[in-house]
Formats: C-alpha cells, structure tokens, sequence
C-alpha cells in the first residue's frame, strides 16, 4: 500500500509540472488591457485558470496575460521601479508560487516571456484619475440620505413656516377692502395697462410736481383747502385716491412682514446673529420671501394668486402703482417658479437661502452667514437628490438657484417704485418704509 501512495504522488507532480510547462510554451489567449490593466475572462470548460508567471490561481488576464493577483502587482511595480533587477543566481530560476519572491529579475523575464506588455500600465495620474471615477460612480450608485443635521435643519424651518404663515388667508379680510374701482385711476390717466402708472409725475418741473402732490393729496397748507364746502371736500378727497388698491395692499405687506420677523426669529441660525445682522438680513430679504410665499397661491394656468378668501390679479398690483417693467419680471418669475411644483421644505429652505445672503447691505459677520447660507443651500441640494426621483432632478436645483438671483435683480426695482408710490399717495406703513430704506 505505501508503494502505490508514493507511485500515486508521483504520478501526480510529474502532471502538475508538465501542464506548468505547457501553459508557460502557450501564447495569450488574446491582446485584451484594460483600464488598470486587468481584464477577467470565463472559460467555457470552467476549468482552473493557472498563473503563467508562477502556476498559482489565476484571476484573469492581465496586461494580456493571465495571471494571478500576485505577479499583477509584481509587474506594475517592476515595471515603475526605476531600480536595475538582477539575478544572483544563472538567469535560469524556475519561478513558482513558492519561490516566485526569491528572485525577482527571473520572475519579470518570466512575465516578458508569456507576453505582459508594459505599454498597458497607467501612469499614476491615469490610476488616480481613475479611482476618482470609481468613488464618484460608488456615491451615485449609493442611496443619497439627509444628515440628521440636515434633517434638524429642514424641521425646524418647517415648525417656524407652520407657526408664522396661515395658507388659510383668513386675516386677508380683515384689511382695508381691495377696491377695484378703475375710476380714480383713469380720472389722473393711470390706466392699469398702459404702462404709464407715473406719467403724472415723471414729465413735470420740480415746481409743476410739488404743486401736484399739494392738490392730489388735499393738502392742509393749501390756502385753498380752508374755503371749500363739504362736498368739494369729499369729491377732492375721492381724487386724492389714485391707486384704489394700494390701502389693501399696504395692510398685507406690513402683515406679511411681521410674520417673516417673526419666522426668522425661531431660527436658531438667525438668533445667534447679533441685532445689526438680523436688521440687515430682514431688510434685504424681505421683498424676496414675501415673493416665495405668493408663488405658494399662484395658479399658474389662470395666472392669479388664490390667496382663500381673496383672489389677485396683475391688475390689482397696477392698481397699487406698480409699474410694468417690475410687474412682468415678476410674472415670468413665478411662472418660471411655479412650474417647477416644488415640495414645502423646498420653499422654506428657498426662503432660508435667501434670508442668508451675506452680501447685503450693512452685515458685518459675513463668514458666519456665508456659512449658515452654505448649510442651507448643501441641504436643499441633499434633500432634492434623497426625495427627488425625476430623471432630471439634477436641474432643480440651479433652477432654483437662478429663480434668486432673478428675485435679487426684483428687490432694487421694488424699492424705487415703492418709495415712487408713496411720495405721490403716502399709504405705505411706516413698518413697510422702514424694510426698503437704507438706513440699519
């Protein structure tokens, strides 16, 4: 029995070393080199695939030839090492997965011989370039998550919009009536859609437009004003009244003011700012904000605001004073807004973004707002990829950003016509005056 192991042993090493033989004699299979020099094949027998360098397990072809993990590395490296290999012993060592380590310089001729070309490695910047491709395609393969900073973020902007902004609309009633009444303004030639709203006042001397204000608004200096019977007094106090909408509109505005106040102050972000950055913040950002919660009402087929019990029209804005070439930015802003049908915590992070602009008027600390910005707006950008599944949902996000800075562009014209409006019918509250002056 010890007889026929030891023949049996034999048998089978004189096999293993003659198919070792065979596979260093066979050419590659293939010239196939690819990426970092690897390339996997499966054969169709399913047979073991044998490393021609040393005869151990071989993963697949490499820098065309196969080989194993091993004799890969081995070569990449040799080949990179500006170092002259030499062998110590005849220029004839038989490499095997035993032995393959003791010389090195018969082991690289080896991997010569059955065919590795050199010409297949990637420099290092190619590899580096190339696992840089790797984790990118790794993180879009991975599912994008909000942080539970993120997280804390968007609940709390959340909580304070609930608290501050009704979509009710229910206090929207309780201002000045919207009057509608088209009569004031064509007797002083306002006509809502002539795109002339200050046609009184922009063409007259300074003379000529201080008389103007003096009659329209009844003054009580006028010496006129002390001799004139009841019914001159209310028919004069009717004309005084050139945009019928603007009481209403005043009272909305100075609502919607207090609620942003009071919004950004249950910010945790906004109340570690000292009191001269939250100023200024308020009055840079307020006309913005105000925009990004009408966008919330508008409809964008009928093109009216459906704030509950009231509904808006371009015309009632016009009727206010405002002119055209602030009136049809704005429509295109909240059609182009609009239509991206963009969820509540993508509102309120659009507000918040806005609210942290470092670049406004009289901040101090810009570092810190630049940072509390950069928070927000790295937010919105996870939440858009986490809770987003449309194939271009990577456009949301810069459409947003461009609807911005449209709304910055808005903001000085809003102030001009603003500031227009009140010195010819002074119905704009003093908490509305004090948002758009420059003075903190």
């Amino acid at each position: 029995m010890r007889g026929y192991s030891d023949v049996c042993l034999l048998l089978q090493c004189l096999f293993q070393l003659r198919m070792s033989k065979e596979l260093e004699e066979l050419s590659p299979l293939d010239d196939s080199g690819h990426g970092d020099g690897s390339e996997e094949e499966t054969e169709e027998d399913d047979e073991p695939k044998i490393c021609q360098v040393c005869g151990d397990k071989s993963t697949g072809y490499h820098f065309n030839a196969m080989t194993c993990e091993g004799c890969k590395g081995f070569f990449r490296r040799a080949i990179k090492r500006p170092a002259q290999l030499c062998c110590p012993f005849q220029n004839a060592c038989v490499i095997t997965k035993s032995n393959r380590r003791q010389c090195q310089s018969c082991r690289l001729q080896k991997c010569l011989s059955i065919g590795m070309k050199r010409e297949l490695i990637m420099s290092d910047e190619a590899v580096e370039k190339r696992r840089m491709q790797i984790r990118r395609k790794r993180m879009q393969e991975e599912p994008v998550t909000l942080s539970p900073q993120q997280e804390t973020v968007i609940q709390e902007l959340l909580t304070a919009h609930h608290k501050t902004f009704d979509m009710t609309c229910t206090n929207f009633i309780q201002f000045r009536p919207l009057d509608r009444d088209q009569k004031s303004i064509s007797e002083h030639g306002l006509e809502p859609n002539s795109g002339r709203v200050f046609h009184v006042t922009m063409h007259k001397t300074p003379s000529e437009d201080a008389t103007q204000r003096n009659i329209s608004l009844s003054s009580p200096s006028s010496p006129s004003s002390s001799f004139q019977s009841p019914e001159n007094k209310e028919r004069k106090q009717h004309k005084s009244v050139i945009f019928t909408t603007l009481p209403h509109f005043a009272d909305l505005t100075t609502h919607m003011i207090k609620n942003i106040i009071n919004f950004s102050k249950m910010l945790a972000m906004f109340r570690a700012l000292i009191i001269e950055d939250q100023i200024a913040l308020l009055k840079g950002a307020t006309f913005e904000i105000i925009l990004i919660h009408f966008n919330m009402f508008f409809n964008e087929v009928t093109g009216i605001w459906e704030c509950g019990p009231l509904q808006y029209c371009l015309d009632d804005a016009m009727r206010a004073g405002f002119q055209r070439h602030l009136l049809d930015p704005m429509m295109n802003f909240h059609y182009a807004l609009r239509k991206l049908h963009l969820h509540e915590e993508e509102y309120v992070l659009m507000q918040a973004i806005s609210l942290f602009s470092p670049d406004r008027p009289g901040v101090t600390h810009h570092s810190m707002i630049d940072c509390n910005q950069e928070i927000v707006a790295l937010t919105l950008k996870t939440y858009i990829e986490a809770k987003r599944s449309e194939p271009n949902k990577h456009l949301l996000y810069p459409k947003i950003m461009e609807c911005l800075t449209e709304m910055r562009s808005m903001n000085e014209e809003y102030t001009k016509q603003l500031l227009k409006i009140q010195d010819i019918q002074p119905d704009v509250s003093p908490l509305l005056l004090e948002i758009i002056s420059k003075d903190i």
